[in-house]
Protein backbone atom coordinates (compact mmCIF):
# COMPACT_ATOMS: atom_id res chain seq x y z
CA UNK A 1 0.00 0.00 0.00
CA UNK A 2 1.49 3.43 -0.80
CA UNK A 3 1.45 5.76 1.98
CA UNK A 4 0.82 9.39 1.45
CA UNK A 5 1.42 12.39 3.42
CA UNK A 6 -1.59 12.48 5.30
CA UNK A 7 -1.11 9.36 7.32
CA UNK A 8 2.27 10.56 8.94
CA UNK A 9 1.74 14.18 8.92
CA UNK A 10 2.50 15.76 12.28
CA UNK A 11 -1.18 17.85 12.66
CA UNK A 12 0.06 19.78 15.85
CA UNK A 13 1.76 22.44 13.97
CA UNK A 14 4.10 25.18 16.02
CA UNK A 15 4.02 27.96 14.02
CA UNK A 16 4.51 31.96 13.35
CA UNK A 17 3.01 34.75 12.63
CA UNK A 18 4.39 37.42 10.50
CA UNK A 19 4.77 39.93 13.45
CA UNK A 20 6.24 37.07 15.76
CA UNK A 21 9.53 38.77 17.20
CA UNK A 22 13.07 37.32 16.66
CA UNK A 23 13.38 36.01 20.14
CA UNK A 24 10.17 34.43 20.46
CA UNK A 25 11.20 32.57 17.27
CA UNK A 26 13.86 31.32 18.83
CA UNK A 27 11.84 30.85 22.38
CA UNK A 28 9.56 28.43 20.03
CA UNK A 29 12.35 26.34 18.69
CA UNK A 30 14.02 25.59 21.99
CA UNK A 31 10.74 24.97 24.35
CA UNK A 32 9.38 22.51 21.30
CA UNK A 33 12.65 21.44 20.89
CA UNK A 34 12.25 22.01 16.95
CA UNK A 35 14.49 22.91 13.90
CA UNK A 36 12.16 25.02 11.82
CA UNK A 37 8.61 25.93 11.71
CA UNK A 38 6.05 27.70 9.19
CA UNK A 39 5.07 31.19 8.89
CA UNK A 40 1.57 32.25 8.60
CA UNK A 41 -0.67 35.10 7.77
CA UNK A 42 -4.34 35.81 9.39
CA UNK A 43 -5.72 33.16 7.29
CA UNK A 44 -3.50 30.43 8.31
CA UNK A 45 -2.17 30.59 4.89
CA UNK A 46 1.73 29.78 4.50
CA UNK A 47 3.92 32.72 4.04
CA UNK A 48 7.28 31.25 4.54
CA UNK A 49 9.48 29.04 7.05
CA UNK A 50 12.23 29.47 9.52
CA UNK A 51 15.20 27.19 10.31
CA UNK A 52 17.25 27.72 13.44
CA UNK A 53 19.96 28.45 10.05
CA UNK A 54 18.33 31.26 9.21
CA UNK A 55 18.06 32.31 13.08
CA UNK A 56 22.26 31.84 13.09
CA UNK A 57 22.51 34.23 10.08
CA UNK A 58 20.58 36.49 11.99
CA UNK A 59 22.81 36.27 15.06
CA UNK A 60 25.51 36.40 12.75
CA UNK A 61 24.91 39.38 10.99
CA UNK A 62 24.52 41.31 14.35
CA UNK A 63 28.25 40.22 16.07
CA UNK A 64 29.93 41.11 13.17
CA UNK A 65 29.95 44.61 12.61
CA UNK A 66 33.58 44.47 11.13
CA UNK A 67 32.87 41.87 8.78
CA UNK A 68 32.54 43.67 5.80
CA UNK A 69 36.21 45.57 5.89
CA UNK A 70 37.83 42.20 5.78
CA UNK A 71 36.20 41.67 2.13
CA UNK A 72 37.41 42.37 -1.32
CA UNK A 73 34.74 43.93 -4.04
CA UNK A 74 32.16 43.22 -5.57
CA UNK A 75 32.22 40.43 -2.73
CA UNK A 76 32.06 43.38 0.09
CA UNK A 77 29.03 45.28 -1.78
CA UNK A 78 27.16 41.74 -2.02
CA UNK A 79 28.04 40.69 1.73
CA UNK A 80 26.95 43.90 2.85
CA UNK A 81 23.64 44.30 1.35
CA UNK A 82 22.66 41.13 2.33
CA UNK A 83 24.15 41.25 6.04
CA UNK A 84 22.71 44.84 6.68
CA UNK A 85 19.38 43.28 5.58
CA UNK A 86 19.35 40.08 7.67
CA UNK A 87 21.11 42.34 10.62
CA UNK A 88 17.93 44.40 10.38
CA UNK A 89 15.49 41.18 10.59
CA UNK A 90 13.30 41.70 13.83
CA UNK A 91 10.46 40.00 12.82
CA UNK A 92 9.27 36.04 11.50
CA UNK A 93 8.73 37.69 8.14
CA UNK A 94 11.90 39.30 8.19
CA UNK A 95 14.16 36.21 8.70
CA UNK A 96 11.90 33.52 6.94
CA UNK A 97 12.67 31.57 3.61
CA UNK A 98 10.21 32.53 0.51
CA UNK A 99 8.61 31.35 -0.91
CA UNK A 100 7.41 27.99 1.19
CA UNK A 101 7.90 24.63 -0.53
CA UNK A 102 4.10 22.77 0.13
CA UNK A 103 2.82 19.47 -0.12
CA UNK A 104 -0.74 18.33 -0.31
CA UNK A 105 -2.23 15.49 1.89
CA UNK A 106 -2.91 13.50 -0.84
CA UNK A 107 0.43 13.27 -2.14
CA UNK A 108 2.66 9.97 -1.67
CA UNK A 109 5.46 10.00 0.70
CA UNK A 110 7.87 9.13 -1.97
CA UNK A 111 7.34 12.37 -4.02
CA UNK A 112 7.40 14.12 -0.61
CA UNK A 113 11.00 13.18 -0.07
CA UNK A 114 11.54 13.56 -3.39
CA UNK A 115 10.86 17.57 -3.01
CA UNK A 116 13.05 18.02 0.04
CA UNK A 117 15.92 16.38 -1.78
CA UNK A 118 14.96 18.64 -4.46
CA UNK A 119 15.08 21.51 -2.49
CA UNK A 120 17.51 21.04 0.35
CA UNK A 121 14.90 21.24 2.79
CA UNK A 122 14.34 19.23 6.51
CA UNK A 123 10.20 20.00 6.51
CA UNK A 124 7.28 20.94 4.52
CA UNK A 125 3.95 22.41 5.34
CA UNK A 126 0.82 20.36 4.36
CA UNK A 127 -1.47 22.52 3.06
CA UNK A 128 -5.25 22.36 2.11
CA UNK A 129 -7.20 22.74 -1.08
CA UNK A 130 -7.21 26.70 -0.05
CA UNK A 131 -3.43 26.77 0.71
CA UNK A 132 -4.36 26.52 4.80
CA UNK A 133 -1.94 24.95 6.91
CA UNK A 134 -2.98 21.72 8.20
CA UNK A 135 -0.17 19.94 9.32
CA UNK A 136 3.87 19.92 8.70
CA UNK A 137 5.90 16.77 7.37
CA UNK A 138 9.43 16.08 8.42
CA UNK A 139 12.50 14.28 7.07
CA UNK A 140 11.80 11.96 10.37
CA UNK A 141 8.23 11.40 9.64
CA UNK A 142 8.94 10.11 6.27
CA UNK A 143 11.52 8.26 7.23
CA UNK A 144 9.59 6.01 9.61
CA UNK A 145 7.65 4.80 6.50
CA UNK A 146 10.84 3.58 4.75
CA UNK A 147 11.98 1.59 8.36
CA UNK A 148 9.46 -1.03 8.10
CA UNK A 149 10.15 -4.59 9.07
CA UNK A 150 10.59 -7.25 5.86
CA UNK A 151 7.62 -8.68 6.94
CA UNK A 152 5.17 -5.92 6.86
CA UNK A 153 6.23 -5.43 3.54
CA UNK A 154 5.66 -8.64 2.39
CA UNK A 155 2.62 -8.46 3.75
CA UNK A 156 1.79 -5.42 2.16
CA UNK A 157 2.70 -6.78 -1.74
CA UNK A 158 0.48 -9.98 -1.54
CA UNK A 159 -2.19 -7.77 -0.33
CA UNK A 160 -1.22 -5.19 -3.49
CA UNK A 161 -0.90 -8.39 -5.60
CA UNK A 162 -4.73 -9.69 -4.96
CA UNK A 163 -6.10 -6.81 -4.88
CA UNK A 164 -4.73 -5.13 -7.92
CA UNK A 165 -4.55 -7.77 -9.97
CA UNK A 166 -7.38 -10.64 -8.76
CA UNK A 167 -4.22 -13.19 -8.38
CA UNK A 168 -4.79 -15.83 -5.75
CA UNK A 169 -2.45 -15.79 -2.46
CA UNK A 170 -1.16 -18.89 -3.35
CA UNK A 171 0.21 -17.84 -6.89
CA UNK A 172 2.86 -15.86 -6.13
CA UNK A 173 5.27 -16.54 -3.25
CA UNK A 174 6.73 -13.35 -2.19
CA UNK A 175 10.09 -12.47 0.26
CA UNK A 176 11.94 -9.73 1.60
CA UNK A 177 14.86 -9.02 2.77
CA UNK A 178 16.44 -5.92 3.87
CA UNK A 179 13.65 -4.26 1.58
CA UNK A 180 14.61 -6.47 -1.92
CA UNK A 181 11.36 -8.00 -2.77
CA UNK A 182 11.63 -11.34 -4.80
CA UNK A 183 8.72 -12.75 -6.87
CA UNK A 184 8.41 -16.50 -7.30
CA UNK A 185 5.84 -18.35 -8.83
CA UNK A 186 4.00 -19.29 -12.53
CA UNK A 187 1.08 -16.44 -13.51
CA UNK A 188 -1.37 -17.34 -16.02
CA UNK A 189 -0.21 -14.96 -19.00
CA UNK A 190 3.51 -13.25 -19.54
CA UNK A 191 2.30 -10.00 -19.92
CA UNK A 192 1.02 -10.02 -15.91
CA UNK A 193 4.13 -10.02 -15.17
CA UNK A 194 5.48 -6.55 -15.55
CA UNK A 195 2.19 -5.77 -14.07
CA UNK A 196 3.13 -7.36 -11.23
CA UNK A 197 6.51 -5.86 -10.69
CA UNK A 198 5.03 -2.53 -10.78
CA UNK A 199 2.78 -3.06 -8.50
CA UNK A 200 5.79 -4.35 -6.22
CA UNK A 201 7.73 -1.30 -6.89
CA UNK A 202 4.65 1.02 -5.59
CA UNK A 203 4.91 -0.23 -2.08
CA UNK A 204 6.55 1.53 0.77
CA UNK A 205 9.43 0.41 1.64
CA UNK A 206 10.36 -1.95 -1.30
CA UNK A 207 14.30 -0.97 -2.37
CA UNK A 208 14.34 -3.28 -5.48
CA UNK A 209 12.46 -6.43 -6.93
CA UNK A 210 14.02 -9.58 -8.20
CA UNK A 211 11.74 -11.43 -10.45
CA UNK A 212 11.83 -15.20 -10.56
CA UNK A 213 7.98 -15.37 -12.13
CA UNK A 214 7.18 -17.44 -15.02
CA UNK A 215 3.75 -18.00 -17.09
CA UNK A 216 1.61 -20.48 -18.53
CA UNK A 217 0.53 -18.85 -22.01
CA UNK A 218 2.81 -16.34 -23.81
CA UNK A 219 0.13 -13.63 -24.65
CA UNK A 220 2.73 -11.61 -25.90
CA UNK A 221 3.47 -12.74 -29.10
CA UNK A 222 1.47 -12.66 -31.75
CA UNK A 223 -0.17 -15.18 -33.57
CA UNK A 224 1.50 -17.66 -36.04
CA UNK A 225 0.73 -17.19 -39.18
CA UNK A 226 0.05 -20.49 -40.92
CA UNK A 227 0.64 -20.61 -44.76
CA UNK A 228 -2.05 -21.52 -46.69
CA UNK A 229 -1.99 -24.80 -48.66
CA UNK A 230 -2.74 -24.92 -52.33
CA UNK A 231 -5.16 -27.91 -53.46
CA UNK A 232 -4.11 -29.30 -56.16
CA UNK A 233 -6.21 -30.62 -58.67
CA UNK A 234 -5.55 -33.94 -60.20
CA UNK A 235 -7.25 -33.65 -63.77
CA UNK A 236 -7.45 -36.85 -65.78
CA UNK A 237 -7.38 -37.72 -69.66
CA UNK A 238 -10.88 -38.37 -71.07
CA UNK A 239 -11.29 -41.66 -72.86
Amino acid sequence: MTRIVGEVMTREVVEARRETSFKDVARLLDRHRISGLPVVDHDDKVLGVISETDLIHGQAARSTPGRERRLRLPALRRATRHTAAVARATTAEDLMSRPAITVHPEQSVADAARVMERHHVERLPVVDEEDRLIGIATRRDLLRVFLRTDEEIRQDVLDVLTRTMGLLPHTVIVSVRDGMATLEGRLELRSAIPQAIRQTWRVDGVVGVVNSLTFRIDDTRPPEKHPSHRIKHHWLPER
